[in-house]
């Protein structure tokens, strides 16, 4: 590693080229500058919090592991397209294994629910003023039907261009335009219409969580052959 070398000024191709490299100071910055972009989005697949952590890591390792990145979108752009279909992808597991749950004995199923309340038990997070409101907006977008809901997620939280999120869900801009109207309309009947003023405390995944997730990713790249 080049410790004179001024990983913030270089460009999105060649960080990304550094960590495919394994350089685990351009991966720190790369996961730091995205995680949360990447959470929010696996997130709005998966409405389940440590499965969504669990997509973002190994979309990173498949990200640097796998085809270049060749500069067509913005990196950014390029990760959640890549964490979006691998939360695709662990969601219709997650059906084909529920579907086979469904004709197991009752003790099989109530061992698996155990199992699975257990792995997905989480620490309180919104500790701030606002958190039982950020909390409900969170509930009332995990409702929302998939198509909308992460159209929502991207456009509204992380702040993503028509374009981008078009880009990144592989939709047509109108597509996009259309689910997102729909997905404001639908959330604005369950929470207040001011909703947009907490959305920023919705979905948080910084301090710590970031920063453990930064490093499972570097640990998991670094170890990589």
């Amino acid at each position: 590693m080049d410790r004179a070398l001024d990983y913030p000024a270089l460009s999105e191709a060649d960080l990304a080229a550094r960590a495919s490299a394994r350089d685990a100071q351009a991966i720190r910055l790369i996961t730091t500058r995205h995680n949360q972009r990447l959470y929010r989005a696996a997130w709005s697949v998966l409405k389940n919090r440590s499965d969504a952590e669990e997509a973002v890591q190994d979309a990173y390792v498949k990200a640097f592991t796998g085809a270049a990145f060749e500069g067509r979108s913005s990196l950014a752009t390029w990760l959640t397209r890549i964490v979006v279909n691998e939360a695709l992808a662990r969601k219709r597991a997650s059906e084909t294994l529920k579907r086979s749950l469904e004709s197991a004995d009752v003790a099989q199923l109530d061992d698996y629910r155990e199992k699975l309340m257990s792995a997905s038990f989480r620490s309180p997070e919104f500790q701030v003023l606002r958190a039982e409101l950020a909390q409900a907006i969170e509930t009332a977008i995990a409702r929302l039907p998939e198509e909308f809901r992460t159209v929502l997620v991207l456009r509204d939280i992380e702040d993503m261009s028509v374009e981008e999120t078009a880009e990144a869900l592989d939709l047509l801009v109108a597509t996009v335009k259309t689910r997102h109207l729909r997905a404001r309309r639908r959330l604005r009947k369950e929470i207040d219409p001011d909703f947009r003023a907490v959305l920023a405390e919705t979905l948080r995944f910084d301090g710590d969580d970031c920063e453990a997730m930064t490093d499972r990713a570097v640990a998991a790249l670094t170890k990589q052959e």
